[in-house]
Parts: C-alpha cells; structure tokens; sequence
C-alpha cells in the first residue's frame, strides 16, 4: 500500500505532536517533516523534502500561511497544500483558496475527516470545509455581480465591439464588420477597457464568452 507523505507545519508544537501521534497509527499515512513557520517549511523543501501533502496553519510567525501557500504553489506544483486552521472567516479562507490551496478544515474538524480529506487532496481533488463552503459560493456570486454590472453599463456598440474582440477579429476587421472606422474601433476599446474588469483583448474575450455574449 502506497503511504500518503504528510508534513505538518504549525507554530504550536502541541498541535504538530497532536497531529503526529494520531497519525502515526494510521497505516496509510507517513509523517516525513515538521516546520513551526512557512519559511522553514519552504527551506525543507528546497532541501530536498517531498511530501505529498502539506498540512498547513495560516497564522504563524516568520512567514503566514497564505505567503508560504503562494511560494510553494509556485516553486513546488506537485506539492499539495491542505489548510488547517482555526480561522473561519470570509477573509482568511478566500486568501487560502487565492493563493493556490488544494483544500481548507478547520482544526475541530473530526480526525477521521481529516484524515479522509488528506487522501482526496493527494489524489487531485479539492476539500473545503462545509462550514466555510458557504464564503467562496457567495465571492464568486460577488465577483460575477460586478462584472455583470460592469456589463450592463455598455453601449450596444461598445457590447458589439466586445463580442467581435471575443471571436478573435482585429481591429480592422471589427471596423469592416460594423461599417465603423478603425479609429472608431479604437475609442470603444478604449471604452470597455475603462468600464470593465479587464487589462487585455484575452480576459475581453474570455469576459464575452464566459457570460454568453452574442
């Protein structure tokens, strides 16, 4: 049987002892690494440590949880970064998710759920705590009502520029295919540009698609 290779990284030691003893039993589970903070977390991997799962606390000294989540995404991909804190709000598990983390329990979550949700972030899959489930449907909802009110603030020429930018035109073309000038074109760019969430033609035509534009 494959062992998942688990770290614990907390800046409580009772936590880490805690976690360990009660894994240490668990036959499908090896313990590899311990770290008090991110960044000597960090430093053991650059040393050559490779676990699978990162069991990772958000508050700690030296360097947080969300800076270290963020560094070892990006430095280390294969690494799987499972979030357990005790911190329950809105801010803390957006950041978390932002920052790349494969999964967030809270720490009274029950051991034989934790457990379970170590597995499924080593296999690929996402785990968020139910209780805090609720903070990431209501960002997206946020996120979508701004960018649906940015929409709704378009002219129908500058909504017509945006859906021909979404079906790869040029400017040029967008010009011949709404009998405009080119220039034209240019002063609706620039427009949208300005009342939309968006720095370039892709996040323009990723926006046109994603909501249906046609």
């Amino acid at each position: 049987m494959n062992k998942t290779k688990i770290m614990i990284v907390d800046d409580h030691q009772v936590v880490r002892k805690g976690l360990y003893y009660f894994f240490l039993k668990e036959v499908g589970i090896e313990i590899i690494g311990e770290a008090s903070n991110g960044k000597d977390a960090i430093d053991q991997l650059k040393n050559g440590l490779s676990p699978d799962v990162i069991l990772l606390d958000l508050s700690m000294p030296v360097m947080d949880g969300v800076e270290a989540t963020t560094h070892i995404k990006k430095h280390f991909p294969p690494v799987k970064v499972l979030v357990l804190t005790s911190f329950e709000d809105q801010e803390h598990v957006i950041s978390a998710v932002q920052a790349g983390a494969d999964g967030y329990c809270l720490k009274d979550t029950d051991p034989e759920e934790l457990l379970a949700a170590i597995h499924r972030v080593s296999q690929g899959s996402k785990n968020i705590d139910p209780k805090v489930a609720s903070h990431l449907f209501q960002h997206v909802h946020q996120e979508e009502s701004e960018e649906l009110k940015a929409l709704k603030t378009l002219t129908n020429r500058e909504r017509e520029v945006l859906i021909e930018i979404s079906k790869g035109k040029a400017n040029h073309e967008i010009a011949n295919t709404l009998f405009i000038s080119e220039k034209t074109v240019k002063t609706h760019i620039t427009n949208l540009f300005s009342k939309l969430p968006i720095q370039d033609r892709t996040q323009a035509a990723l926006l046109a698609i994603k909501y249906k534009l046609q």
